[in-house]
């Protein structure tokens, strides 16, 4: 399973720019999906999270400006930012639980994939 992430650049500061990153390869199924992300000298940090039923959650410094969303039929999911500032400067990863199928059988258990990251740079 390979995730590309795509969208990121540089913005100034109120720009509202949408990633996206999209699952390929032998899946099943997925369940969660999410965005991380890590500003420079930080730890990596969670974004948001959409699970299959659609519920979704933030972490409190984008809560209110930022949006998650996923095309299951595209495996893809997304992340609206709005209003961005520059403190939300950084690489951008998703990842997705997912099961897998392979040679037409179905794995017993959940996998976490992980991309590889978009920067976001964020800067008047």
């Amino acid at each position: 399973v390979q995730l590309q992430a795509s969208g990121g650049g540089t913005v100034r500061p109120g720009e509202s720019p949408r990633l996206s990153c999209a699952a390929s390869g032998s899946i099943f199924e997925i369940d969660a999906m999410r965005w991380y992300r890590q500003g420079p000298g930080e730890q990596r940090e969670l974004v948001a999270t959409i699970t299959a039923g659609g519920i979704t959650t933030y972490s409190g410094s984008t809560q209110g400006r930022f949006t998650i969303s996923r095309d299951d039929a595209k495996n893809t999911v997304y992340l609206q930012m709005n209003s961005l500032r520059a403190e939300d400067t950084a690489v951008y990863v998703c990842n997705v639980d997912a099961r897998t199928i392979v040679d037409g059988i179905v794995s017993g258990r959940w996998y976490t994939f992980w991309g590889q990251g978009t920067q976001v740079t964020v800067s008047s």
